[in-house]
């Protein structure tokens, strides 16, 4: 089987740079860091180039190297900083079920389907401002697990967490998620949250 041709490097950030921009900006939430992860996997791509074997796009490969550049990121701010104490206890009043386990008040109907919701620019900056409200180790966990489809083994790895911890930090991350979101959007309310 011949090789593919490849589109030439400098060809590279006029032709992906802006797509591997966005899907590094709402994976880290963070302009400067999505930036030079970009910039690190055209680089990384540069040197090792050869080694595209063809079996998938051009860009494809390119966003399967940014993708190990942000796992190892996380796995870097994990390391830096430590899940606080705030993350492993329950906060008083932060629950919506009662004693018996039933709803205190149910979530708000978000109406229509979320994957729509999701292809929405305007939904989607508010989305990102709600996840960017999140601590890093929520964030990161949530945006590892629901965005990039990763598994709990991959993702405890990367945050450096136990099993048992990793749920309490999504279930943590899908309610305050939630709440943001239902304020801020589905709420009609565009102020600050309560």
């Amino acid at each position: 089987m011949a090789k593919p041709e490849n589109t030439d490097p400098a060809e590279w950030v006029d032709r992906y740079g802006d797509y591997l921009f966005r899907y590094a900006m709402l994976r880290l939430r963070d302009r400067a860091a999505a930036e030079d992860l970009v910039q690190e996997t055209f680089l990384a791509a540069l040197k090792d180039r050869g080694s595209f074997s063809g079996n998938s796009s051009e860009s494809t490969w390119l966003v399967g190297i940014l993708k190990h550049k942000i796992a190892d990121h996380f796995r870097h701010q994990a390391r830096e900083a430590p899940l606080e104490d705030e993350d492993l206890r329950d906060q008083p009043g932060s629950s919506p079920f009662d004693g018996s386990g039933h709803w205190t008040s149910g979530p708000t109907d978000w109406g229509g389907n979320p994957a729509d919701l999701y292809r929405e620019k305007k939904f989607l900056d508010q989305f990102t401002e709600c996840l960017s409200r999140l601590s890093p180790n929520h964030a990161n966990a949530f945006t590892l697990r629901e965005i990039d489809g990763a598994d709990t083994g991959e993702i405890c790895k990367v945050l450096n967490v136990t099993e048992t911890n990793l749920w309490v930090i999504l279930h943590r991350a899908r309610m305050q998620l939630r709440r943001c979101l239902e304020t801020r959007w589905f709420g009609g309310k565009t102020g600050k949250e309560p």
